[in-house]
């Protein structure tokens, strides 16, 4: 059920390892990353939402969430097989964007996938068992432009483009993803829609949230989205926090504009479509949800900084290069492979302790001990300069990777019911997405304005953020099925 997540980190660990060294390799800043990689989040924010919705309302022969893992991973694999070959960099942010969609078309209904097949009581060790497998996938990505490099393959492009350990890493990903994915696909079954929910144990949600009154919840947010874009005007922020200040302003619009539509045609009240299914579920999203949502934020900016500017770190702290041609620059960002491959070793690892810490401990000190551990290695990044020692605060990312990919959705996934599981993942999903929007907008202002250009201070903001989101998870009020 959970070896399907091999496959699909396999390749998003490709991604998250090595596009920003293609982007800089095509002529990209430091600046320029962050702004380069918002369409892949933004993308996760319109997608997951969508298949979260009508995976839940899909049955075909091949099931419920399956035929959306298959089309993914087809999607998924031409994506990986197209993105080595960029020649310019403007066709390298492009297929990032369509690489990030087809993941999030076979990754948003594994989650609920779980949900759907275990009972509360296993769902923290499904959970868990699906980080093991992302931990395994991710290792092998991770450390392939390693492995080649040192099987004599050339890792510097004569003609100064994507070296050749990058191009084969990415032509195993799209073989490996959709084979991993096949497995699940062919060698599970799914229970029919009655039978979930037979089994459901969470409040039944008979009723279609009522969304009178949510243009002031609308109007709210297009004042703040309104007021960002001023203060990015007054200040002279870089134009990608525009991005940020549009989508609340957007979003304000979105309420008010349904608010109207509903009174122009009251029919719509009931009998909704897509975007007003999404909304009523937002607007009477659990508590439980609510609270979760600040953990994830926290966690995921953390997450984002990490993978855009690990590569520029290690370069310039530890290896003291910054010429993205250069042999020692790109000696530098196979070790960041190692290191990936080093916390992805160690989530596997993890993915077995952290079920008796979840026993000794519950469920939310156990996530923030995680989520410090994780703090305490990315802010080590400042002080360590030899590269092997790196490889030490590796062990506490990788604790708090497999924490953030298990923990979260083990808490919430008893407080939704089964008729709503898929939609609530895809919606829980925007709180990963958002602050990858706000990292993407921000960091590179914060890397001009106050760090300097040294990345590695974007890192430490990043070990500062695990830190929070450790302190607001013991915020989270559990469902009485799951062990606090």
């Amino acid at each position: 059920m959970c070896f399907g997540f091999l496959g699909i980190q396999f390749g998003f660990a490709l991604q998250t390892a090595d596009v920003s060294r293609i982007f800089q390799t095509l002529g990209a800043s430091l600046e320029q990353i962050p702004s380069l990689w918002i369409a892949a989040p933004l993308t996760g924010l319109i997608v997951q939402p969508i298949i979260g919705h009508y995976s839940d309302r899909t049955w075909t022969r091949l099931g419920r969430r399956r035929p959306y893992f298959l089309a993914g991973a087809l999607l998924s694999t031409l994506a990986l097989l197209w993105m080595p070959n960029s020649g310019v960099l403007w066709m390298a942010a492009i297929l990032l964007w369509l690489m990030d969609a087809s993941f999030n078309v076979a990754m948003e209904p594994f989650r609920a996938f779980v949900a759907d097949q275990l009972p509360v009581r296993q769902r923290p060790l499904g959970y868990l068992m699906q980080s093991f497998f992302i931990g395994i996938g991710a290792v092998v990505a991770s450390m392939l432009p390693w492995i080649l490099a040192h099987s004599g393959v050339s890792n510097v492009a004569p003609d100064g483009g994507i070296p050749d350990t990058v191009k084969y890493s990415f032509y195993a990903g799209g073989a490996a993803l959709l084979c991993a994915v096949l497995w699940t696909v062919f060698s599970t079954k799914e229970y029919p829609p009655e039978q979930l929910r037979s089994f459901d144990a969470a409040p039944a949600h008979g009723n279609l949230p009522d969304l009178r009154g949510i243009w002031r919840r609308g109007s709210l947010w297009l004042v703040a989205g309104m007021a960002l874009g001023m203060l990015v005007w007054l200040l002279q922020l870089r134009n990608e926090v525009y991005l940020l200040a549009g989508g609340l302003a957007f979003y304000g619009l979105l309420l008010i504009g349904y608010e109207a539509a509903m009174k122009m045609r009251p029919a719509l009240a009931e009998k909704r479509g897509l975007l007003g299914h999404v909304l009523g579920d937002l607007h009477a999203m659990p508590a439980a949800m609510r609270q979760l949502a600040w953990v994830q934020l926290f966690s995921w900016f953390a997450l984002f900084a990490m993978w855009i500017y690990t590569t520029a770190t290690v370069a310039q702290v530890q290896y003291g290069a910054t010429d993205a041609h250069s042999a020692l620059y790109n000696e530098a960002a196979n070790w960041v492979g190692v290191l990936s491959a080093a916390y992805n070793v160690c989530a596997a690892v993890a993915a077995m302790v952290i079920p008796r810490m979840v026993r000794r401990w519950g469920l939310r000190v156990s996530h923030l001990v995680n989520l410090w551990l994780g703090g305490l290695g990315l802010a080590s990044f400042l002080f360590v300069r030899d590269p092997h020692w790196l490889l030490l605060p590796m062990v506490g990312v990788g604790f708090a990777w497999a924490s953030i990919l298990s923990l979260p959705y083990a808490m919430l996934s008893d407080n939704l019911p089964a008729s709503k599981m898929g939609v609530y993942m895809g919606i829980f999903n925007f709180f990963i997405v958002i602050p990858q929007l706000v990292a993407a907008s921000v960091l590179g202002e914060l890397l001009k304005r106050c760090f300097h250009d040294q990345p590695v201070w974007a890192l430490v903001t990043g070990g500062a953020s695990l830190f929070m989101a450790g302190l607001c998870t013991l915020r989270v009020r559990l469902g009485n099925g799951v062990a606090g």
